[in-house]
C-alpha cells in the first residue's frame, strides 16, 4: 500500500485528489496540508511514501519545501503539482530532489501512474512537462538528456558488460538492450562502444 500526502493551498484541489485516490486499492491518503508549516509538522511524527506538492504555497515556495523534505527524509518521493510549465521551475524542483512534475490539468490516471512510478525509484513527468524539462536541460548544458534506463545501460557498457549480461542484470530482453545501445550511439553521435565510453567519461555521464 502506497501512502500519499498532499500539500496544496487550494482545498478544492485536495478534495478532488483525495476523492479518486480513496478508490485506488493500492494507494491510501496519509493526510494533507494547505501550508508548508503544516506539512513540516506532520512529518516530525508521521510519514508517507509520496508527497504531491504544489510549488506555490502561502508560507514557503515548494522548491524550498521539497529541498527541506528531501534533506530530512530522503526516502520520501516528492511529485511537484503545479499550473506552472516554465522550464526554470521544473528544472529547479528536480534539482532540489523531486521525483516528478505534474501539471494540474493531469487526469486521475496520470496522477496515479506518477505515484506508482516514483515509488519504484523512477522519475515521472506529465507529457508537456517532460518535453519542457528535456529542452531546458539540453539548452543549459548543451548535452543530450538520457533517460534513467539509458544511464543504467551506459554505465554497464562502460563496466564491460555484454548485451546478454546487461539483459540478465536489468531483467530486460537482449533486443531492448540493443535498442538502447543504438539510441545511445545516435543521441551522443558516436559510432562504436569505445567512442561511447570516451564521450560518457568526458561529459560526466557515468557519475
Amino acid at each position: 500500500m502506497i501512502s500519499v500526502y498532499i500539500v496544496d493551498d487550494h482545498k478544492l484541489v485536495i478534495e478532488g485528489i483525495v476523492s479518486f485516490l480513496q478508490k485506488e486499492k493500492n494507494i491510501k491518503v496519509a493526510g494533507f496540508a494547505t501550508t508548508a508549516l503544516d506539512c513540516i509538522n506532520f512529518f516530525k511524527t508521521r510519514t508517507a511514501d509520496v508527497i504531491l506538492m504544489d510549488i506555490n504555497l502561502p508560507d514557503m515556495n515548494g522548491m524550498d519545501l521539497c529541498k527541506l523534505i528531501k534533506t530530512n527524509y530522503p526516502g520520501i518521493a516528492v511529485i511537484a503539482l503545479s499550473t506552472l510549465n516554465q522550464g526554470s521551475y521544473i528544472t529547479q524542483i528536480i534539482e532540489n530532489g523531486a521525483s516528478g512534475y505534474l501539471l494540474k490539468n493531469a487526469d486521475k490516471d496520470e496522477i496515479t501512474e506518477a505515484i506508482e512510478t516514483v515509488t519504484t525509484g523512477k522519475t515521472f513527468f506529465s507529457f508537456e512537462a517532460g518535453k519542457i524539462y528535456k529542452a531546458t536541460t539540453e539548452k543549459r548544458t548543451g548535452l543530450p538528456v538520457l533517460s534513467k534506463r539509458e544511464k543504467e545501460i551506459l554505465k554497464l557498457i562502460a563496466e564491460g558488460f555484454t548485451n546478454i549480461e546487461i539483459s540478465k542484470q536489468l531483467f530486460i530482453s537482449i533486443d531492448t538492450v540493443d535498442t538502447h545501445r543504438k539510441n545511445l550511439y545516435t543521441k551522443l553521435n558516436v559510432r562504436n562502444t569505445a567512442l561511447l565510453i570516451r564521450y560518457a567519461i568526458k561529459h560526466n555521464y557515468l557519475t
